[in-house]
């Protein structure tokens, strides 16, 4: 199992959620198994999201869509507030 980690300054949750709820059949198309959407007790100004995949390169492939063609309009990211910090991950160990 693979996940794509990301988080980022919002301006707006349910501007942000109504944006992210749109992606959901990109998301279910791209091969991701499981998403996670958290935000911080102490900002609600913060997103945090965990999109599961089968590999990297499904991982990698959907950064790639997310960079060239979300991330890139304010028409699709409405309420990002600067540039979303990414990393994915392989999971070693599950409890």
């Amino acid at each position: 199992m693979s996940t794509l980690h990301i988080e980022h300054p919002i301006t707006d949750f349910a501007a942000w959620k109504t944006a992210f709820d749109r992606f959901a059949g990109a998301r279910e198309s791209a091969g991701v198994r499981r998403h996670r959407v958290q935000r911080p007790v102490d900002d609600a100004a913060y997103v945090v999201v965990d999109l599961d995949f089968d590999d990297v390169a499904g991982a990698e492939r959907f950064l790639g869509f997310l960079r060239a063609r979300v991330w890139s309009s304010d028409e699709h990211a409405p309420a990002l507030a600067g540039t979303p910090r990414t990393r994915i991950l392989e999971t070693a160990e599950e409890g």
